[in-house]
């Protein structure tokens, strides 16, 4: 695997929350295929998915939350192309479109608690045709393709049920290799991968420090006052704007822009303050945006799990060690650290207090790295951690996917109780 092709599937960029743009793209794609005003959509999604449409801003859209605004807005929209940049097109006469789409309850949202992964189904019937999107698998992963019941496109292994006739994703490869073969991917980049790490970093970096301006003074401190939580507010402050809804594009790692800024900001500004070569610090960027995939492999697309402080953080941790030299039974001692300690932060669906769970994810990758350099790690014989570090990914692995099966439907239940009391 060339890292070219691991940044073509897992470096993108995106603006606002990554599920509801992906529920928009869906509605794109569908309302596409007709002509003439909406008349009516409908929405099949899985629970994963819809939690994280649930309370998270819309960029664009003067704060409006939630999957009918994502949904309706999307239905309105007309550029396919901009995958999920597609709120950059929203504009004062969509946004009347889909309000009164919304106010007609032209739209309908089911949830399909027994889809274990992400699952985006969308029909959108206009004056003159409906169409059909199915996305499956990845935010953007076309599966299906329809007008007026007539299949036009999408991966048809996939929607004839043959998942195991697909080639395998860039992520399923990653699940597959050894940490060493990722540290030494790593090593081997291309002057145009290298280019293209440090504009994400830079456009991760732009958000979080635009962030800062929406917290309280003196919730980031200055530079040169304890540099471990400078970088991890700095990094919920632009969590916290990303959930906010702030128009401010990111580059997305692994299907999340919040896995993005969690670890592009303190890997890249970490190196940079300890006086590590530029290309050093491409070079461990690298390694934690490896790392961080093939921990979502383990855990799914969408997981029971904080994504952020579970794969982002271990991204993190293995990173700071590889920067600093370490061997890879340290970056073992790091991974063990980080399973044994935040395992189990649940995901509640996607939303401003994510800011907080990603300072957890970043203090602990911090302090996991820095024991592990020192050759302290949490032994195999304690918990889920396992005798290697590919070992401990898969028990996580196993606790998201399948001991946590529960945690969904009850959160699930939780926001659509909210949603029964909110005033109409």
């Amino acid at each position: 695997m060339r890292f070219s092709d691991y940044l073509d599937a897992e470096w993108k960029p995106a603006l606002g929350c990554t599920e509801p743009a992906a529920v928009a793209y869906a509605a794109i794609l569908a309302a596409g295929q007709g002509g003439g005003p909406v008349r009516e959509v409908r929405l099949v999604l899985d629970a994963r998915t819809y939690k994280n449409c649930h309370a998270v801003g819309i960029p664009n859209t003067g704060r409006r939350t939630g999957i009918l605004w994502a949904l309706a807005l999307g239905a309105q929209l007309r550029d396919a192309s901009l995958g999920l940049r597609c709120f950059e097109a929203v504009t004062p006469e969509v946004l009347a479109e889909a309000g009164r789409l919304i106010g007609a309850r032209a739209l309908h949202v089911e949830v399909d608690a027994a889809r274990p992964d992400l699952h985006i189904d969308c029909t959108v019937t206009r004056e003159t045709g409906t169409g059909r999107a199915l996305l499956t698998r990845e935010h953007t992963h076309l599966a299906l393709l329809e007008v007026d019941g007539r299949r036009i496109g999408g991966d048809e292994a996939e929607v004839a049920g043959d998942v195991a006739g697909s080639p395998p994703s860039v992520r399923e490869a990653l699940g597959s290799l050894r940490i060493r073969d990722l540290m030494r991917m790593a090593r081997e980049l291309t002057p145009e991968d290298r280019a293209r790490l440090r504009e994400g970093a830079a456009f991760n970096l732009a958000m979080a420090e635009h962030g800062v301006a929406l917290m309280p003074a003196g919730f980031v401190p200055p530079e040169g006052q304890d540099s471990m939580t400078r970088l991890s507010r700095l990094v919920s402050a632009g969590v916290h704007a990303r959930m906010s809804g702030e128009p401010l594009m990111v580059v997305s790692l692994a299907g999340s822009g919040n896995k993005g800024i969690t670890v592009a900001v303190p890997v890249t500004l970490w190196g940079r303050e300890k006086g590590h070569p530029q290309e050093r610090v491409d070079e461990a960027l690298a390694f934690a945006c490896l790392m961080t995939s093939a921990t979502t492999q383990r855990l799914g697309t969408l997981s029971a799990v904080c994504g952020a402080a579970n794969a982002g953080g271990i991204g993190i941790a293995s990173a700071l060690v590889f920067l600093e030299g370490g061997t890879p039974a340290q970056v073992d001692l790091a991974i063990h650290n980080m399973v044994g300690n935040v395992a189990g932060m649940i995901c509640d669906g996607a939303k401003i207090g994510c800011a907080m769970k990603s300072i957890t994810g970043v203090d602990a990758a911090f302090r996991s790295a820095t024991l592990a350099l020192a050759g302290f790690g949490i032994p195999a014989t304690d918990g889920i951690v396992g005798a290697d570090g590919e070992a401990s990914l898969a028990n996580l692995g196993r606790l998201a996917r399948h001991g946590m099966t529960g945690v969904d439907a009850e959160v699930l239940d939780i926001l659509q109780g909210k949603l029964s009391h909110e005033p109409a």
